[in-house]
C-alpha cells in the first residue's frame, strides 16, 4: 500500500467519530506490544528498521480491522478478537495430504498447530513455496510435508501444519491457547499475526484472496 492510499483511508476513518477512537486505540495497543520486543534487540541495525517501518505497519493492521477484514467480535482496547473457545484441535493427515497436495497456492494463509512448553496454540502462517517432493514452505515454520508434518528439526517446540478451516482460523486469530488439553488464556497475536488474518479470504478460507488491500 503506498503512502498515498494509506494516507486516503485514514482521512475517510477521521469521519466516524467511533471508527476513529477504535484506530486509536488499536494504534497504541499495537505500539505498546511491539516496541518492548525491540527493546531487547541487540542489533541496532536491524533496530533502527524495524523502528522506521513500524509506524507503517501499525497503522496498516489498525485500517484493515477497521476495514472489516476479520468477520470476529473485536476488543479494541486490548488489541484482540473474541469467540468462543472450542476444544484443542486434532491433525488429520489423510485430510491435509489431500488438500495440500492439490489446492494449496502460494499466498494462503494456514494454520499451523503449536505446542511448547506453555501450552498449544493455533498461528497463522503463508505458503511462499510449493516445493516438488511432496513438500511446501511457509514463511515463518518453514518446510513441511503435505500431510502437515514439520521438515524442521527444532528443540524448543512441536508444529504441524493443518488444512485450513474457519473454525482453525478464528482459533488462530483469538489466540486460543490449551494446557494439557485444557482451555487457557489466549495468548496475544503478534503485529505480523495481525496483518496476516486479514488476508485471510473468510468466505474462501482455502483459497487466497482474489483482492486485497496491500
Amino acid at each position: 500500500m503506498t503512502g498515498g492510499v494509506l494516507e486516503q483511508q485514514q482521512n475517510t476513518i477521521w469521519y466516524d467519530e467511533a471508527s476513529r477512537l477504535v484506530f486509536a486505540e488499536l494504534v497504541n495497543v499495537f505500539y505498546a506490544r511491539e516496541l518492548p520486543k525491540l527493546a531487547e534487540l541487540s542489533d541496532h541495525t536491524r533496530l533502527q528498521r524495524l523502528l522506521n517501518s513500524l509506524p507503517y505497519y501499525v497503522e496498516r493492521a489498525a485500517t484493515h480491522i477497521i476495514h472489516g477484514d476479520v468477520p470476529l467480535e473485536l476488543d479494541s482496547f486490548n488489541g484482540c478478537w473474541l469467540a468462543k473457545q472450542k476444544s484443542q484441535p486434532k491433525c488429520d493427515d489423510a485430510a491435509n495430504a489431500a488438500f495440500f497436495t492439490t489446492k494449496v497456492k502460494v499466498g494462503l494463509v494456514v494454520p499451523v498447530l503449536y505446542a511448547d512448553s506453555t501450552g498449544t496454540t493455533v498461528r497463522l502462517d503463508s505458503v511462499d513455496q510449493v516445493g516438488e517432493a511432496d513438500k511446501l514452505h511457509c514463511n515463518q515454520f518453514g518446510w513441511f510435508s503435505v500431510s502437515g508434518n514439520s521438515l524442521q528439526a527444532s528443540d524448543e517446540a512441536r508444529v504441524q501444519l493443518l488444512k485450513p478451516t474457519k473454525a482453525l482460523m478464528t482459533a488462530a486469530c483469538c489466540g486460543h491457547t490449551w494446557y494439557f488439553g485444557k482451555a487457557v488464556v489466549p495468548r496475544r497475536l503478534t503485529l505480523r499475526e495481525m496483518l496476516l488474518a486479514s488476508a485471510i479470504n473468510w468466505p474462501q478460507v482455502q483459497k487466497t484472496k482474489t483482492s486485497q488491500r496491500s
